[in-house]
């Protein structure tokens, strides 16, 4: 299928909330587009807020968090400082990791809940340790659910 013919949706928006999530979803857009390239790089954004915005340019780049990144002179300079904000630092992520793990070891199957909606829940929390860097085995998925049952 022609490039043309595609359709696409916009860019995701980030509200401030799961960076990860965000990240994973913008970075695949990014190479959709054919863009990620140009934010690996370094190169300079190529419309910069002008000198008087109005309130609707301000509103526009609201959605891309622009308040965060205006004083960025590339996209990786912008790339790097939502990350830096938001991704956390490495002892964060830890102590994030920790939690997350605890909160798996600790999460039993209801009565009322299906498997499909146990294991569900158990992989939102796998997802989230994987995501933050943190190594978890299906297996030990598996071994959850089964002894759950």
């Amino acid at each position: 299928m022609e490039q043309e013919n595609q359709q696409t949706t916009g860019p995701p928006i980030f509200s401030g909330e799961n960076y990860h999530f965000w990240a994973i979803k913008m970075k695949a857009y990014l190479k959709v587009l054919n863009l990620w390239d140009i934010v690996e790089r370094g190169e300079p954004v190529v419309q910069p807020l002008r000198d008087h915005p109005t309130l609707n340019d301000i509103k526009n780049h609201m959605e891309v968090m622009f308040t965060r990144i205006m004083a960025c002179e590339t996209a990786k300079e912008s790339w790097d400082k939502l990350k830096e904000e938001f991704e956390g630092s490495n002892k964060f992520k830890s102590v994030k990791v920790l939690a997350l793990n605890r909160e798996f070891e600790l999460l039993k199957m209801k009565d009322l809940d299906s498997v499909k909606e146990y294991s569900s829940m158990l992989m939102d929390i796998v997802n989230q340790i994987r995501i933050l860097g943190g190594k978890f085995p299906d297996q030990k998925v598996v071994e959850k659910i089964m002894v759950s049952l």
